[in-house]
């Protein structure tokens, strides 16, 4: 397995969620810094703000899980499922290298959510 190259895109998604989170968070900011005029104004205040939140909290989930996978990098751990142990299939590394499990554990965690 190339670990150097799951790191160079490992440490490229990190810079990627880095700049999504600052740009996320200044609209947040930028929209409540906005004079709101309207009971209708305000109300798009505030469904843009969530939105912004909700994005946000979804590019921080990732950005740990990437920074998860840089650290099983140094470990010598990347590519084991951290559940079974197993190696995770080089097709789901290549999709969503940050991945911390195999595919069926995967969707274990996907079914245990729903």
């Amino acid at each position: 397995m190339n670990l150097e190259h799951f790191r160079k895109r490992l440490l490229a998604k990190e810079e990627e969620l880095q700049a999504s989170i600052a740009r996320l968070e200044s609209e947040a900011r930028q929209a409540s810094a906005d004079g709101v005029e309207d009971v209708i104004d305000e109300a798009t205040s505030s469904e843009g703000k969530a939105t912004a939140f909700e994005e946000s909290s979804l590019e921080w989930r990732t950005l740990n899980e990437v920074r998860g996978a840089l650290r099983r990098i140094e470990e010598g751990t990347f590519g084991t499922c951290i559940d079974c142990g197993r190696r995770i299939e080089p097709a789901r590394l290549e999709a969503v290298p940050w991945t911390p499990y195999c595919l069926a554990d995967q969707e274990k965690h996907d079914s245990d959510v729903r």
